[in-house]
């Protein structure tokens, strides 16, 4: 297996036949379900979700998902806000989802740090009735916050496989009281219109230098990543995209951070290792740094990507941020579903947000 896999290397560095990957790995991104990336807002997206019309849904998809009936019941007094998932209807059948059960994960955005989950329920109109509470919400906040909810379906053996979502913004709801809706969920496969354009476009630009503004915001850490398997050739592409919401835990100035891959085999033994170049004073750094590992098909399920995320304090002293593991030894269900998502791609790029943990 060690002598299959060869060193990761940038793909800045590379010529010929990778200047062709580099922009495939481009076309990947456009077309990749990024609903992750749609959903983490940064401070200076906050007036483009404030200046969303007052209806239940940014846009009506040209195919759907299903229906998902929720109520909110928002109180001031006590700061809470009641999430009741009541039921799907008119969601994929088993022979398009390959399941019968179902799960709806909800995430308060844009800070992410706020999550819930329904129970999981069975059968083609799956009835969860499943309340899931929001605290910490002053009324004057509303307006910049929303609800991504997420329809998965559960299969014991594969795990969890996102079917559509949709969002809700907490703009349409009064501050007291009670509002019950139908949200149209756009099927996974189409979600690369609006919300994955807006993702893009955040991408792209520069935002890197908003340092106050990023300090002070509650956010968690977090780092876009884009996958790519080329089972033909075995190469398997990494693209550390951007960070999100990256602190200097000893002082109040953005971190100079850097970012480091590993492959490790099925026993947790080194295999290869590269780096990002360093970032400096950037809470929310753009890498766009491509590595790429050499990994045999049937190795695939056997290896497992270390990504670790380090503020680089003085030329001897480094501390790490974070850090997330996906493949054989995937460190959450995010990261699973990513890896997964991957192998299913069929040569597409993937890109996923995903929270780091702590070292």
């Amino acid at each position: 297996m060690e002598s299959s896999i060869a060193d990761g290397f940038s793909q800045q560095d590379a010529e010929g036949p990778l200047e062709l990957e580099a922009a495939f790995t481009t076309q990947g991104l456009e077309g990749n379900d990024a609903t992750d990336s749609s959903s983490a807002w940064s401070p200076e997206e906050t007036d483009e979700v404030n200046s969303e019309p007052a209806h239940h849904s940014v846009h009506q998809p040209v195919c759907k998902c299903g229906d998902l009936d929720v109520i909110f019941s928002y109180k001031a007094s006590s700061q809470k806000l009641v999430v009741t998932v009541l039921e799907a209807r008119d969601i994929p059948d088993k022979d398009r989802s390959g399941v019968n059960t179902w799960q709806v994960h909800t995430v308060l955005m844009p800070s992410k740090k706020q999550r819930g989950k329904t129970s999981v329920q069975r059968g083609p109109i799956p009835m969860f009735k499943d309340n899931i509470t929001f605290s910490k919400l002053e009324p004057h906040e509303l307006r910049g916050h929303a609800v991504r909810f997420r329809l998965y379906a559960v299969h014991k053996v594969i795990g969890e496989k996102m079917m559509g979502e949709q969002f809700f913004y907490l703009s349409n709801i009064n501050q007291e009281g009670e509002v019950k809706v139908t949200l149209v969920l756009e099927p996974r496969s189409n979600l690369t219109s609006a919300d994955s354009q807006l993702s893009l476009s955040a991408i792209s630009h520069s935002d890197s230098a908003s340092s106050t503004q990023s300090l002070s915001h509650g956010g968690v850490p977090e780092l876009l990543v884009g996958l790519l398997y080329n089972a033909t050739t075995g190469r398997l592409s990494v693209e550390m995209i951007k960070g999100s919401h990256f602190r200097n835990l000893a002082i109040n100035r953005p971190p100079d951070t850097y970012g480091k891959l590993c492959l490790l085999n099925s026993v947790g033994q080194e295999m290869s290792r590269c780096k990002t170049s360093i970032r400096r004073g950037q809470p929310n750094p753009v890498y766009k740094e491509t590595f790429i590992f050499q990994v045999a098909l049937f190795q695939l399920s056997d290896v497992t990507l270390m990504i670790s995320i380090y503020n680089k304090r003085s030329m001897k002293r480094k501390e790490m941020i974070g850090w997330i593991s996906m493949g054989q030894n995937s460190s959450g269900e995010e990261e699973q579903s990513h890896w997964q998502e991957m192998k299913e791609s069929k040569g597409l790029q993937v890109c996923r947000w995903h929270t780091l943990l702590e070292s």
